[in-house]
């Protein structure tokens, strides 16, 4: 049986940009689409790298859909995929939404939903999985941007 390929280290800065409808519908595509970029960036669809990614882009697409929903705006995904070195890269997921009214809770601030909640977890994984993560305002419009980090070594 054969190996899985490995994760190539990029030798250029590598981004994926892409406006989705802010519904479930638009939150699944952008999973999907960021997979099938990360795949073809050298990151290996299936692979620990691309499923923690697509887990960050799922919670951050689903919360961009739900809580930063405004009729008739779109939120948009941001993949950006930056060398660092001969054996480092930075991978950063953004989601940015219009709703200018709300703000997801800070690193730091989160705090466990009840046991019997059907939502709020969402950001707890998002901490649990990225090296690090903020929330910033939208640099072109209104709204807000989410951004999670994960460091790839090669």
């Amino acid at each position: 049986m054969e190996a899985p390929p490995a994760v190539r280290c990029p030798l250029t800065v590598r981004e994926f940009a892409q406006r989705f409808s802010a519904t479930s519908r638009g939150a699944r595509l952008a999973r999907r689409f960021a997979r099938f970029e990360l795949d073809r960036w050298g990151i290996p669809y299936g692979g620990d790298v691309s499923d923690t990614a697509a887990l960050l882009v799922a919670e951050l697409a689903a919360n961009a859909a739900t809580h930063g929903r405004v009729p008739g705006r779109d939120f948009e995904l941001v993949l950006t995929l930056t060398p660092r070195g001969p054996a480092l890269s930075t991978l950063r997921v953004e989601v940015s939404d219009t709703r200018t009214e709300t703000r997801p809770p800070s690193p730091g601030t989160l705090a466990l939903p009840p046991p019997d909640a059907e939502t709020g977890r969402g950001l707890i994984l998002v901490d649990a999985l990225a090296d690090r993560w903020e929330v910033l305002d939208r640099e072109r419009g209104p709204g807000k941007t989410v951004r999670a980090e994960l460091d790839l070594l090669y």
